[in-house]
């Protein structure tokens, strides 16, 4: 069975990443740039230092601020009004999951016309979205360089997985330098958000030696350097292994998809508007529970590349090492343990899972997708 791997063509790493990414923008001929972000970036003055080292390269700058941290319909409609109407030729997302997933649906949209709700699904698109450039603030969720966009409906209260090849970025950008800044909460939401991404590759029937081997350093990498990252936001060389740490599990996950535990984060981002990181924290152990049955040997690599000591333990022992030393990161770093404190209700369960069950089935095989499942790991969760 053929292999398909998706990444952008270009993927700056590293110190000094946003003034390469200039130069090549530079080289591109690009004249005037839509900055999608928020406004807590435009607040501590980091999307003004990039703006204006873009107009010192001649390369005109308009701002949309207006994403939220669970972007909406409504925020890819009004991006995409701004673009049009400064005649913007392509569009730099600067943030982290967010600015870029609205980004995304912007660029798409621009292109191929209609309303992003047209293209949920897999690679519903027919035309390449406008160039975007993708410069990450945050380890954690990898959409400056996937395929993946989740833009919430707020009609239907749900979030929309959008998987296109199109919504691929020309060029990625991390450089730690512009993460120093973030605090400890999101440090830890997004790293656990990566680790959620290595582990759900790694254990994903569409796995294969290129993503096992991106899913395994990312999880030694986050193990060894997320803690350091949450409780001194100033240490640059966490911050730089946590940016390679989280690109590695989106190399991952962008090409041997995902599982559960984003089918079922997705339904509370959307249902409650909760943070994906935090929710994703608090469901990886539970789902891991189940995919353990199937799997042990898997979760037993996950254990050690988590530093656990298998040697000698049988399958079923060593997956339930992964399944602690999950929990033990995330209680390290802050992560509420259950979903009852982010105010989930048991009420609303079945309507939960009823939505987690359609999105599983984009990221898994069909016949895999199992309704009772999903409605016993959210209420283990609670």
């Amino acid at each position: 069975m053929a292999t398909k791997f998706f990444i952008p063509s270009v993927n700056i790493l590293g110190q000094d990443s946003v003034e390469e990414a200039i130069k090549d923008i530079q080289s591109l001929g690009f004249k005037h740039a839509l900055i999608v972000t928020d406004k807590p970036l435009v607040k501590i003055g980091l999307v003004g230092r990039v703006a204006d080292k873009l107009q010192t390269a001649q390369i005109a700058v308009t701002v949309f601020d207006g994403v939220q941290p669970n972007p909406t319909v409504g925020n890819v409609e009004s991006g995409l009004a701004l673009l049009n109407e400064n005649q913007c030729d392509f569009i730099i997302s600067l943030g982290g999951g967010s600015p870029h997933d609205c980004a995304k649906g912007i660029a798409l949209v621009a292109t191929n016309g209609g309303s992003i709700k047209d293209y949920e699904g897999l690679d519903m698109s027919s035309k390449p979205q406008l160039p975007l450039v993708a410069i990450n603030t945050t380890a954690g969720t990898a959409s400056e360089m996937t395929r993946f966009c989740i833009i919430t409906d707020e009609v239907r209260h749900i979030k929309m997985a959008i998987v296109d090849k199109n919504t691929t970025p020309i060029l990625s950008v991390n450089d730690p330098e512009l993460m120093l800044e973030k605090p400890a909460s999101l440090t830890a939401a997004t790293g656990m958000d990566a680790l959620t991404h290595a582990i759900e590759a790694y254990v994903s029937i569409g796995a294969n030696p290129i993503t096992d081997a991106c899913a395994i350093k990312a999880i030694e990498l986050i193990k060894a350097n997320l803690v350091n990252a949450v409780k001194d936001g100033q240490n640059i060389e966490a911050r730089e292994q946590m940016a390679y740490a989280q690109f590695l599990a989106g190399m991952a996950f962008n090409n041997a998809s995902l599982g559960y535990v984003h089918a079922m984060a997705h339904q509370l981002g959307g249902f409650y508007d909760l943070p994906h990181g935090v929710c994703n924290a608090i469901l990886l152990p539970h789902v891991q529970q189940y995919n353990a049955k199937v799997v042990p040997e898997r979760l037993g690599d996950i254990a050690k590349a988590m530093g656990e000591n298998i040697s000698g333990l049988n399958a079923d022992v060593a997956a339930n090492l992964a399944i602690e030393a999950i929990k033990s990161l995330s209680e390290a770093v802050d992560i509420p343990a259950t979903l009852t404190e982010l105010g989930v209700r048991q009420e609303d369960i079945p309507t939960l899972a009823e939505n987690a069950l359609k999105d599983a089935c984009g990221f898994t095989n069909p016949q895999q997708a199992n309704l009772a499942e999903i409605c016993e790991i959210y209420k283990a969760a609670l």
